[in-house]
């Protein structure tokens, strides 16, 4: 006899349908996994069989035989313990096999307890789309599996409680739609900023627009600490958009089963030792790196030119496409990588160059050797280039307290609300308008036409970075609440532009 069990695997970041189909037949008693099983997999050859026995049932003397289907796809983790459990007992006639509006996964101990999985979230949108009804989980990824509309969810404690439910004796109530509460933990404020008032400016300016920032600064002038203020500037994310990154960290299994759903913007701060394979994702069974953890959120990459080149130049493709294909030799995936990339680097190798101190003492050939680490491909990709001067001892002794987050975000928001009601569904912000729309959106009068063609001889701008210059005077607009760009707003777009602070 022949079982069939409803299932769900995982490729990438997206889930997909699987059969796990039991056949008992005669023969000397072995049990067989085929269906491109990975150890993990196959190993649950014995988590089953101790759960069978410690739910004080009879393991049955014959031969098994699991296929996971679709075959040609390679099966990884402890997902597929449970349904590899029930088309066991229903095969052996135990239990009534459940219909195919039901579907289970989860983890088996030995004592037949489940525990929790990674990727449940993506599996249970997976699940809702091919039409099941049902979705039987273990109940730590409840919360997160009723995420996904459409589906009725039982959080199963153990085995025997799975057991009665199906056999109708006692039933399993479905879980409680997952409902956030607010969160009252205040994050990092920019009224903690003492001075710094024209980096604050530039970074409300890419906010508002979704720009890539490059602060640049001597040790101590507070780069690290204005970026990770941020993302309390930034628009709330949508729905959509909260899934999407609940998805990819779900894969990743960082996801809090108390409050499955991320409702901040991610904030990724990778250490510079890490590899490509890490920053973009990789492995046998490619998996998301730190530009997919960062999916609607800002990577900060601190001291940029102790990177690691290779990793560095990966970023360039994912930050034009806004997704990274990784190729194996089992297929492709896609992984979706549309992130603010926020550097920050000292200006020489010691850091004090061009520090009122003087301590510096790099030449100007090591200076430039410096920051050459740092490719013209990748600067090109970055809109905004920022000085973040030293701090003047009145500025850090004022009294006063500098504007907060909440003031800023109020303009950001806002600026956000003209470029929606602009774009519609063709883009989300200004940093995501293509050649056509910057055409369209981003007319100048005649007295910024040349200021932009001054601009561009004088620094020798790429058709990329002048695109780009666009976008941020189509920010500054914005924010001005101006229908048009005028000359100042292209004026202040410029000096963002200005590479010549890269070399003091």
């Amino acid at each position: 006899m022949v079982v069939t069990i409803r299932s769900l695997g995982l490729t990438g970041v997206s889930g997909y349908g699987v059969a796990v189909e039991c056949a008992l037949t005669g023969g000397l008693p072995a049990f067989d996994v085929v269906g491109l099983p990975d150890a993990a997999v196959k190993e649950a050859r014995e988590r089953v069989r101790s759960a069978v026995k410690a739910a004080g049932l009879k393991f049955p003397v014959s031969r098994v035989t699991v296929n996971l289907a679709p075959a040609a796809l390679k099966k990884e983790g402890t997902v597929y313990d449970l349904p590899i459990l029930l088309g066991l007992l229903a095969a052996q006639g135990d239990i009534e096999a459940p219909g195919e509006g039901a579907a289970f996964l989860g983890e088996l101990s030995l004592t037949g307890a489940l525990r929790p999985v990674k990727g449940v979230l993506p599996m249970a949108m997976a699940a809702a789309r091919l039409g099941v009804r049902e979705l039987y989980v273990p109940a730590e990824n409840a919360p997160e599996a009723t995420l996904a509309r459409g589906l009725t969810v039982y959080a199963v404690p153990d085995l025997p409680a799975l057991l009665r439910h199906l056999r109708r004796e006692a039933l399993l109530p479905p879980a409680a739609p997952f409902v956030p509460a607010p969160s009252g933990e205040p994050g990092p404020d920019f009224a903690d900023v003492m001075g710094q008032e024209n980096v604050k400016r530039a970074l409300e300016i890419a906010a508002a627009g979704g720009h890539n920032i490059l602060l640049i600064g001597s040790p101590g002038a507070g780069k690290s600490m204005l970026a990770k203020r941020l993302p309390s500037i930034l628009p709330d994310m949508t729905e959509g958009e909260a899934l999407e990154a609940t998805e990819i960290w779900s894969v990743a299994g960082l996801t809090d089963p108390g409050h499955p759903l991320l409702e901040r913007r991610p904030f990724r701060s990778p250490h510079h030792t890490l590899s490509a394979a890490a920053m973009v994702g990789g492995g046998a069974s490619p998996r998301p790196g730190e530009i997919s953890l960062a999916h609607h959120g800002v990577l900060f990459l601190d001291e940029l030119p102790e990177f690691q080149r290779d990793v560095l130049e990966a970023l360039r493709q994912p930050m034009e496409d806004g997704e990274v294909t990784i190729t194996r030799a089992a297929g492709s995936v896609k992984l979706p990588s549309r992130f603010m990339l926020v550097c920050a680097m000292n200006p020489c190798r010691c850091g004090w160059y061009g520090h009122p101190s003087g301590r510096c003492r790099c030449t100007p050939q090591q200076v430039e050797r410096y920051v050459q680490k740092i490719s013209g491909p990748l600067l090109d990709r970055i809109d905004l280039h920022v000085e973040v001067p030293s701090v003047e001892f009145d500025a850090m002794r004022r009294r006063e307290r500098p504007e907060s987050s909440a003031a800023v975000k109020q303009r950001v928001d806002a600026a956000r609300r003209r470029q929606q009601a602009r774009f519609g569904a063709q883009a989300v912000c200004n940093a995501q308008m293509t050649p056509d729309m910057v055409g369209r959106y981003c007319a100048l009068d005649s007295a910024g036409e040349r200021l932009l063609r001054a601009a561009f001889d004088r620094y020798g701008l790429t058709a990329r970075s002048h695109d780009r210059v666009l976008r941020v005077a189509r920010t500054i607009a914005d924010l001005a609440g101006a229908e048009d760009i005028a000359a100042e707003h292209v004026a202040e777009a410029v000096q963002y532009r200005n590479t010549d602070i890269l070399k003091g």
